[in-house]
């Protein structure tokens, strides 16, 4: 049976306000998507930051549409999760990927490429099991994050580094920000959190890389945002600061 146009029309019905169902508390892989919105002045309700209840819903909501874990997002009837998933879908509605397909493919490229870099960030605090206590896997982590800071950190800016000196702008892909260039402001930013030191020594390296966390910061509805008590500090969630972990290598 073929949908419906009414119903399909629904799904994708600009007026519905956009709900986010993420953890609430943390920036983590919802963050990404709060700063789109942000960036587009978009209508959102991040829902367990919201609604009393908004735990319960976020969790009726993750079995009702079979996704493993939030991000999730709901639009009119449509509920997607996994946040590269959900960027696709956001970025031509809230005008955050260029026109051309291949822009839009380079800008997805580049969001997975510092998704991997914010995944192996999440490891150096639970590099044995996301399941344990860090203290219980902390000479792991402390073996984790010393190579994550000397190896790991470098090799991913110079290639953002790389990516933005070949451009034409200041913003990895075009001339305008895209959802690309607001996950690698939130990488660097929570990467400042997690590793200060590091990341102050690396900043006169890569000083394209950290341009674009500047500009981002200082783009009117961001910077609004960021002072806003709808801006969850970092804490338990993927950017965690131990000192033991950090340093200067």
């Amino acid at each position: 049976m073929t949908e419906s146009t009414e119903h399909r029309d629904k799904k994708i019905r600009v007026e519905d306000k956009y709900k986010l169902l993420y953890w609430p508390g943390l920036p983590g892989r919802g963050e990404p998507v709060r700063l789109a919105f942000e960036e587009a002045g978009a209508d959102y309700e991040d829902v367990a930051n919201c609604e009393k209840d908004g735990i319960k819903v976020l969790l009726k909501a993750k079995e009702a549409c079979n996704a493993f874990a939030p991000p999730m997002l709901q639009h009119g009837d449509l509920m997607l999760s996994q946040t590269p998933n959900i960027m696709l879908y956001l970025g031509p509605r809230l005008k955050l990927v260029p026109e051309t397909e291949e822009g839009r493919l380079l800008v997805n490229q580049y969001f997975l490429t510092a998704s991997d870099c914010q995944n192996e960030a999440h490891d150096t605090h639970h590099p044995i099991s996301v399941m344990d206590y860090y203290e219980d896997q902390k000479d792991a982590a402390l073996a984790k994050a010393k190579s994550f800071r000397a190896t790991r950190i470098p090799k991913f800016f110079k290639h953002f580094e790389s990516v933005l000196s070949k451009g034409k702008g200041e913003w990895l892909v075009g001339d305008d920000v895209t959802y690309a260039d607001l996950m690698l402001f939130h990488l660097v930013d929570g990467l400042k959190y997690a590793f200060p030191r590091r990341m102050k020594k690396l900043e006169p390296e890569f000083p394209k890389v950290f341009g674009v966390h500047e500009r981002v910061a200082q783009r009117p509805r961001i910077a609004a945002y960021l002072k806003s008590d709808r801006r969850q500090k970092y804490g338990d969630g993927i950017y965690r600061y131990y000192e033991e972990l950090d340093g200067d290598e």
